[in-house]
């Protein structure tokens, strides 16, 4: 057996440290500054006091509220001012509770908390269990995601596919298996498997890995795979999505999206937008149609779909016995990393994001009609870096 430390035991048992050693402190007292210790670990991570408002974390709308009512009881002052290294009690960066909105800090710490109407520092600050404290940190750890514009149109298109019944949503089970592109629902949020680490082993013996998760809310963490298991368990609405099942795009048995025979398109626009005129051969629209291409671009210059200009047909495919909405589906997934991010506005000046353009070589996308003609369009994406369809690893 490794030798492990009496700490290192005492982390492996699940025992709080702070709370094994003897304290010359009052259970109050040991209240009040276990409470503190967190804002600080806050402020250590941060570089800033926790702050209110609804954009942010719940934990630290909490350790706002909290330091709060630290910094106006003179008690919580005299004990703590010894301690304060960072000088948070004679700050001023959080706003006062009371020109909160709607749902303020009191009434969600009274949900989170378990108590009715918390009035005094005692029950804001009380010793929670050490099982809780890591679900705490855990959060705490979600930072912004920097590049987030690039995982944003895989989580739009994994909405798409559950509103159209492409990917359905599964009970997560107990060490359930957890793989690089997975997604998942974990409070209330879409959250996706970006990268998984090499695996490892957790103190207990059970097989772990370091894994990069992104949030729909547009942050990331680098948490254990063990800790996104555990935490996936005990949601109630914690789920696991299935991976994409478009069915048959090709049959003899017509649904209502079914066309007898159709068309998918490829176009270039010839805007004179300069992002659009510097990137005119890279900068492909992927259709699907049941009636003539010529009939859909007719007045493209008048819709922001074409990005309010004429367009070129540089490539049709025609296909016979076609499921539409399943095939445009398939090129959203395909392409979702390569989706362009561009906003123009339609002619009564609304804003307009149109999702059917991507930054895509002509030679992928036809390579792309044919792997979806030979069924082996299976678990592949696009990748930018090389320009080219790549196995997705599991």
């Amino acid at each position: 057996m490794t030798n492990l430390s009496d700490d290192d035991l005492l982390d492996a048992l699940g025992l709080d440290q702070e709370l094994a050693k003897t304290s010359s402190y009052s259970t109050r007292e040991e209240h009040i500054i276990a409470g503190f210790e967190e804002i600080q670990r806050f402020m250590d991570r941060y570089g800033r006091a926790p702050q209110h408002g609804e954009e942010n974390d719940v934990f630290e709308r909490l350790y706002a509220v909290r330091l709060d009512r630290m910094r106006k009881q003179e008690e919580c002052r005299i004990l703590l001012e010894s301690l304060d290294y960072q000088g948070l009690l004679n700050k001023n960066e959080v706003i006062s509770v009371d020109s909160m909105g709607s749902l303020d800090d009191d009434d969600l710490l009274a949900e989170l908390e378990g108590e009715a109407e918390p009035s005094s520092i005692t029950e804001l600050c009380h010793v929670r269990p050490r099982a809780e404290i890591r679900v705490a940190e855990e959060i705490a750890k979600r930072e912004k995601c920097g590049d987030f514009g690039r995982f944003q149109p895989l989580f739009e298109q994994v909405q798409n596919e559950l509103n159209s019944g492409v990917r359905q949503t599964r009970l997560f089970g107990k060490d359930a298996g957890i793989n690089t592109g997975n997604f998942f629902v974990l409070g209330g949020q879409l959250v996706y498997v970006a990268e998984k680490g090499e695996e490892l082993k957790a103190p207990n013996g059970h097989p772990d890995a370091r894994l990069k998760v992104i949030y729909s809310n547009g942050t990331e963490s680098n948490l254990l795979l063990r800790s996104l298991q555990r935490a996936l368990y005990k949601d109630e609405a914690g789920r696991r999505l299935t991976e994409p099942d478009y069915g048959p795009l090709f049959s003899a048995n017509w649904d209502e999206d079914d066309v007898e025979s159709g068309t998918i398109y490829v176009l270039r626009s010839l805007s004179n937008h300069p992002f659009i005129a510097e990137n005119h051969k890279l900068i492909h629209k992927i259709g699907v149609t049941g009636s003539k291409v010529e009939s859909r671009i007719a007045n493209a210059s008048l819709d922001a779909t074409y990005l309010l200009a004429d367009v070129e047909v540089v490539a049709s495919y025609k296909l016979a016995g076609i499921n539409r909405t399943r095939l445009e589906s398939i090129f959203h997934r395909i392409f979702a990393s390569a989706q362009l991010n561009l906003t123009i506005h339609d002619r009564f000046g609304n804003p307009v994001r149109p999702k059917e353009w991507f930054l895509v070589p002509l030679y992928v996308i036809d390579e792309a009609v044919s792997r979806i003609l030979d069924g082996s369009i299976t678990n592949v994406a696009y990748d930018p870096k090389t320009a080219s369809l790549v196995q997705l690893t599991k």
